[in-house]
């Protein structure tokens, strides 16, 4: 058994704990420049690290799920219940999100000069976030699956932002390469298994570098909230106690009521047994705050740890990093009743079933949308008529629910691939790191 110091998860949670105390530190004894300067590159370049390796690693491990399948019925029929299951999941979150907002009514506890003051600091972050949500809006409904299928794939290659083009080209090469005779397509899956097992072994070689890279993030997330006046960002957290309560309490429930409803439903699999095998993953979402970014580590956990198998992890995970966006669509819920409610306006039954339906449609479209959670939120703040000026009221922790939100996404991922796993027969034995 390891000693509890050498393991990753508590690294990371050190590196998380450190951080925060540094940020603190740096705030109140001014040295917020020094630490944005000197401490938070290092952080950026842990996450540039994970992300260079993201693409190679869906293309080589997606190619050669595709190839071992060696059947395009069991792809269609996996990626079926892949969709389905990230869509169904996606709705009870938003009910969740929008059953605990009613219940608190966050919204009526913000004072009225918090409110103006809040929403004319944030005016032009706003005036950027409508600009982007139009544009959005004005899209032909079908500019989804268009964007899917790109005109060249290695501008596609170039950005993390177009996870789903790079899926589509794998999952088409890999169905190239099993219609045409074995003795010809023998090259080229063993090098992309080569290359893969190479990625894999990069991904272990970055992640002797997380609790530092993590400790840099965390600090320069504090410093970008508070600068050198703590009590800026400590008043701005008193103001809206209220709608952070509401979000974190509904991320918690959905987690603790539908992923564990899932691996009643899909498996044997416990949930406390499952928090242990991806808690690195996991914090690292929640110090990056980006499921891209993490997408290595989580293929990787899922495999080694959870034991799901390639063939599912290769295919489900990227497709869910891209469109299964669970505590983003919840924030979404809670953050548009919070805006209306603080705004003091009453939304009807109808507009509240508005929100479950463009916050469902909006996970799945916000893929290759930059800075989508928000403006996806202007989207759902027009459908159901709530001033979009109403954003400001949340940007002030915006950053911090993200971080929160990204951490239930991943997880949401993983759920789903250990679902999708047991249903093909394709979940094995678990490892966790104390065994």
């Amino acid at each position: 058994m390891k000693k509890w110091y050498k393991q990753l998860h508590w690294q990371i949670i050190i590196g998380l704990v450190l951080g925060l105390i540094w940020g603190l530190a740096a705030s109140v004894g001014g040295f917020s420049v020094f630490t944005a300067d000197y401490i938070k590159p290092f952080g950026t370049i842990f996450i540039n690290l994970l992300k260079l390796i993201a693409v190679p690693l869906v293309l080589a491990s997606l190619i050669v799920g595709v190839t071992s399948l060696n059947d395009t019925a069991k792809l269609s029929r996996m990626g079926g219940k892949t969709v389905g299951i990230y869509i169904v999941t996606t709705m009870f979150a938003i009910t969740i999100g929008l059953t605990v907002v009613n219940v608190l009514q966050p919204g009526d506890f913000l004072p009225a000069e918090t409110q103006q003051q809040m929403m004319s600091s944030y005016q032009d972050n706003i005036e950027g976030s409508a600009q982007s949500a139009r544009e959005v809006m004005e899209r032909s409904p079908l500019t989804f699956f268009v964007d899917i299928v790109p005109e060249n794939f290695f501008a596609s290659a170039s950005d993390n932002g177009n996870m789903l083009q790079v899926v589509f080209v794998a999952i088409l090469l890999g169905i190239g390469i099993i219609q045409i005779p074995k003795e010809k397509g023998r090259p080229l899956v063993s090098f992309f298994d080569s290359l893969n097992d190479v990625i894999i072994k990069i991904v272990d070689l970055i992640m002797l570098l997380a609790p530092y890279g993590v400790f840099a993030l965390m600090a320069g997330v504090i410093v970008d909230l508070a600068g050198d006046d703590l009590t800026q960002a400590l008043d701005l957290l008193g103001a809206l106690g209220w709608y952070t309560a509401a979000v974190l309490i509904g991320l918690i429930l959905h987690v603790l009521i539908i992923y564990s409803s899932l691996f009643k439903l899909f498996s044997n699999m416990k949930l406390r047994d499952f928090f242990k095998a991806m808690q690195p993953a996991i914090l690292l979402g929640f110090s990056t705050s980006s499921s891209s970014a993490t997408l290595p580590v989580t293929m990787e956990r899922a495999e080694n740890n959870l034991g799901v198998d390639e063939e599912v992890s290769s295919f489900v995970l990227p497709i869910g990093a891209t469109i299964n966006m669970d505590g983003t669509s919840l924030y979404q819920a809670v953050a548009a009743v919070f805006i209306a409610q603080a705004l003091g306006l009453d939304l009807s039954v109808a507009q509240q079933l508005t929100i479950v339906l463009t916050a469902t449609l909006a996970s799945v479209g916000a893929a290759g949308v930059p800075g989508a959670g928000i403006i996806m939120l202007v989207v759902v703040l027009e459908a159901i008529q709530v001033p979009v000026e109403g954003i400001a009221l949340i940007l002030g922790v915006d950053r911090i629910l993200d971080m929160c939100r990204t951490a239930v996404n991943i997880t949401g991922d993983a759920a789903v691939s250990v679902a999708v796993a047991h249903t093909e027969g394709l979940l094995g034995e678990m490892h966790l790191d104390d065994e």
